[in-house]
C-alpha cells in the first residue's frame, strides 16, 4: 500500500471509531444516569462539562499539532475511549466524579475531533479528491450503528464499560492506521513544510499560501456554529418533538434522531464528487433545505410528515459543516492548517453546544412547534450571511482558477 493511499484511508478509520465512540456515548447516557443515581436537572449539569473541557482543548490542540505533527491523532483517539471506560467504571461515585469525567470526555474529544479535521484536510490536499466530506458521512453512518449496538448490549444486561472496551479496540487500530499513514513522529521534519519556506502546488495561485485571517476563520466559524447548532437542535430535541407534539410512543419517537443521523450519511456520500470551488453554493442550498425542513416541521400533524420534515432539514445541516470546513482547509498552508481548523472549530463548537439549550429556550416562550421555527430562523441568518463572508474565498478560488489555465 502507497504511502499517499495510507493516508488517505487513515482519516477514515479515525472517523469510523470517532463516531463509534459518539454513538456508544450517546445510547449509554441513560445507564449512566442510572448507574450515578442522579436527577435529570444533574445530568443536564454534568454534561456542560463536556463543552467546558472541549473548548480550551480545542484550542490548545491546533497548535500542539501544527508543532509535534498529525501523528497524535492516533493517540488522541485511544485517550477518548480510555475516557469513556473512566466514566463508565466511575459513574457510581457521585455527581463530582461524574462531571470530572465528563471534562476529561470533553478535552480528548475536543482535541481529537481537531486532530482528525486536520488529517482528513492533509490527505484530501495530498489526493487530490475529496476527503472531508466522506470522512464525516462515515462519522454519522457509524453513530447510528454504534447507537444502535450499544442500545442492544445494554438490553441484553451487558456492562456499561463493554461498548468503552470496544471502541478502545478499534481506537487502537486506527492509531496504528494513522502513525503509518504519517510515517510517525520521525518523518515530522520531512512531512511538515516550514512557515518560511511552504511548497504550494504547481499551476496554484500565490493566495493559495496565503492563507485566512483570523476575522475570515472566525466568519466561517460562525456560520458553521449556525449550522451544528440547527444539526444538535434536530438531534436532541426531535425524538421529544415527536413525543410531545404528536403523541408517538417511545419505540417510534426514537425515529426522529435515528432518520436525521442517516439522511445526514447518505447525503454527505451523495455530495463527496461535487466541486469544492462551489461551497458557497453549497452551503446557501443546504441553508435552504436546513429552512424549509424546520419549518415543515412546525407545521407537520403527522409522525411520516414529521419524518419527512426531519429529512429535508438533515438533507441541508449535513453539508454544512464539511464544505465550510473544506474552504478553509483548501485555502490555509500545511503549516497552518491544524490552527486553522482549531480556530473554525472552537467557534463552530459552541453552536453544536448552544443549539439545544437554544430550542430548550425557545420552547417555553412559543412552544415545540415555535421552537422549530426558532430553528429555521437560525439556519435562514445563515445563508443571509454566507455571500458576506466567503465573498474573499469566491474571488481566491477565481484566482486559483486563472492560474491553472
Amino acid at each position: 500500500m502507497g504511502r499517499t493511499t495510507a493516508l488517505t484511508r487513515s482519516p477514515f478509520l479515525g472517523f469510523a471509531t470517532f463516531g463509534a465512540f459518539w454513538g456508544a456515548w450517546g445510547a449509554a447516557i441513560p445507564r449512566v444516569r442510572e448507574v450515578a443515581g442522579i436527577t435529570d436537572g444533574e445530568l443536564g449539569l454534568a454534561l456542560l462539562f463536556v463543552g467546558a473541557g472541549a473548548l480550551p482543548a480545542m484550542l490548545l490542540a491546533g497548535r500542539a499539532l501544527d508543532r509535534w505533527g498529525l501523528w497524535m491523532t492516533g493517540p488522541l483517539l485511544v485517550s477518548l475511549a480510555l475516557a469513556g471506560l473512566v466514566v463508565a467504571i466511575t459513574a457510581g461515585g457521585g455527581l463530582l466524579a461524574l462531571c470530572a469525567g465528563f471534562a476529561l470526555v470533553g478535552a480528548t474529544s475536543g482535541a481529537a475531533d481537531v486532530a482528525l479535521n486536520s488529517l482528513a484536510g492533509r490527505a484530501e490536499q495530498t489526493a487530490g479528491r475529496p476527503v472531508i466530506t466522506p470522512v464525516h458521512a462515515t462519522f454519522s453512518a457509524v453513530v447510528v450503528v454504534a447507537t444502535l449496538t450499544t442500545g442492544a448490549l445494554s438490553g441484553a444486561g451487558a456492562p456499561l464499560l463493554l461498548p468503552f472496551a470496544l471502541v478502545l479496540l478499534a481506537a487502537a487500530a486506527a492509531c496504528v492506521a494513522v502513525v503509518r499513514g504519517l510515517g510517525g513522529p520521525w518523518r515530522r521534519a520531512r512531512e511538515q513544510p516550514s512557515p518560511r519556506a511552504s511548497p504550494r502546488p504547481v499551476g496554484a495561485a500565490p493566495a493559495a499560501s496565503a492563507g485566512l485571517s483570523l476575522a475570515l476563520l472566525t466568519g466561517i466559524g460562525a456560520l458553521t456554529a449556525m449550522g451544528l447548532a440547527a444539526e444538535n437542535a434536530h438531534q436532541s430535541w426531535s425524538a421529544v418533538y415527536l413525543e410531545d407534539e404528536l403523541a408517538a410512543p417511545a419505540t417510534l419517537s426514537a425515529l426522529g434522531p435515528a432518520v436525521f443521523a442517516a439522511v445526514v450519511a447518505v447525503t454527505r456520500v451523495a455530495v463527496i464528487r461535487l466541486d469544492t470551488r462551489h461551497a458557497r453554493t453549497l452551503v446557501l442550498a443546504g441553508a435552504a433545505s436546513a429552512t424549509t425542513g424546520a419549518a415543515l416541521l412546525s407545521l407537520a400533524p403527522t409522525l411520516p410528515t414529521a419524518l419527512a420534515a426531519l429529512a429535508v432539514a438533515a438533507a441541508g445541516t449535513a453539508v454544512l459543516f464539511p464544505t465550510l470546513l473544506g474552504v478553509v482547509s483548501r485555502a490555509v498552508p500545511e503549516h497552518r492548517r491544524a490552527r486553522a481548523t482549531s480556530t473554525v472549530t472552537v467557534v463552530a463548537y459552541t453552536g453544536f453546544i448552544v443549539g439545544p439549550a437554544y430550542v430548550g429556550l425557545a420552547s417555553d416562550t412559543f412552544g415545540l412547534r415555535g421552537a422549530m421555527l426558532a430553528v429555521a430562523a437560525l439556519t435562514a441568518a445563515l445563508a443571509a450571511f454566507v455571500p458576506v463572508v466567503l465573498r474573499r474565498q469566491r474571488a481566491q478560488d477565481d484566482t486559483m482558477s486563472r492560474g491553472e489555465r
